[in-house]
């Protein structure tokens, strides 16, 4: 099922008497979610990532704008009637009810034509339950389940109606870090083998960019950029967006282009044929240095740390923004831990200029 959002913006009434406008918790979203495809709502607290989901979901009605499920204006429809699956943060399962009946329970208050038989409940529940992976628990209680258990039941309630779309609200945030990492390979699993169309709300870029088809980069209730992740860590439009996806985020150093070259303090470190003299951000990635010993950029040397197959250099700058640079090399290079300098080379495709007023890539 295509989604389509049409300029949608949400504001709520403001509490504070100091300040009595509006706050705007989703600015205008024009966007058109794809039939079948998994799509991150990426952002950090307060971003209006969740507001977007609510609204698509109807628990949350537009102050302006319309949102369309296929060619079908939903933007008025009750929430029972937009034919959605919402999975929670807190699996919201009722704790009464065995697995078997919490997966049955949205079966059971369909009326009308969808109206099914008890034996084409049970079916649809045994159905989906061995889709998610947990048709030997269907006798159990959510208080005998662990956290990953609970949230596969969640999400078979959810999906136990064959929603037209499925919404997804932070759904790993309760996992530990094993777990967190084994259900969202589940969850793409799922997703690619029913073809539900998903909106996966998050703020854990690691989340976002390793199971979704798109991912849209939200900051104060707008859209920053949307593309395929890769895509968008490769070509950030603005240095948000630059600093929000990596781990380890990406380096910040304050320069200046002058005559076609990028300084960061004196030291000429790169090509900017093309681009106008003046103050800029200059941004490395960390896997975009190259120790050499004859490199452009010298660094104060703070520590190395050894993480198997790769070295990450800890080091100092001046003109950096980050309360450390991080380099990551690989650790077939040997480094000298007794130097108080490094010196790098740096890969062009990990480097990405912003306009020091606008904060706008520069290409």
């Amino acid at each position: 099922m295509k989604v389509v959002l049409k300029n949608l913006t949400k504001r709520f009434p403001s509490r504070d008497k100091k300040h009595p406008e509006d706050v705007i918790a989703v600015n205008d979203f024009d966007f058109t979610i794809p039939d079948g495809k998994l799509i991150g709502l990426l952002g950090p607290s307060g971003c209006g990532k969740s507001t977007t989901l609510n609204l698509i979901s109807g628990l949350e009605k537009p102050t302006s704008g319309q949102i369309f499920f296929g060619e079908d204006d939903v933007t008025k429809l009750p929430p029972e009637n937009r034919g959605i699956g919402l999975v929670f943060q807190n699996y919201a399962l009722y704790p009464h009810l065995t697995v078997r009946q919490n997966i049955l329970f949205p079966l059971q208050n369909l009326k009308g034509d969808a109206k099914m038989s008890k034996q084409q409940m049970e079916t649809a529940a045994l159905n989906v339950a061995k889709l998610v992976q947990i048709d030997g628990l269907m006798q159990r209680k959510p208080s005998e389940l662990s956290g990953g258990q609970q949230q596969r039941v969640a999400i078979a309630r959810a999906l136990v109606k064959m929603p037209k779309v499925l919404l997804l609200d932070e759904p790993l945030s309760n996992l530990d870090a094993r777990l967190r990492l084994q259900t969202r390979e589940e969850i793409r699993r799922i997703q690619k083998e029913t073809g539900i169309t998903t909106i996966f709300v998050t703020h854990d870029q690691e989340e976002a960019m390793s199971i979704c088809d798109l991912i849209v980069v939200m900051k104060d209730g707008v859209v920053n950029q949307i593309g395929a992740p890769q895509e968008v860590y490769d070509s950030p439009e603005n240095l948000f967006v630059a600093k929000f996806l990596g781990t380890p985020p990406i380096n910040v150093f304050e320069g200046r282009v002058k005559n076609g070259r990028v300084y960061i303090g004196e030291e000429d470190v790169l090509s900017a044929e093309g681009l106008t003299d003046g103050d800029v951000y200059v941004t490395v990635r960390p896997e975009g240095f190259k120790a050499e010993s004859d490199g452009v950029l010298s660094l104060d040397l703070e520590r190395i740390e050894v993480m198997g197959r790769d070295v990450s250099v800890i080091a100092h700058h001046t003109k950096s923004l980050n309360a450390d640079i991080r380099a990551i090399i690989s650790s077939d290079i040997s480094l000298d831990t007794g130097l108080s300098k490094v010196r790098f080379n740096l890969n062009p495709k990990k480097v990405f200029i912003f306009d020091k007023t606008t904060e706008k890539r520069l290409k």
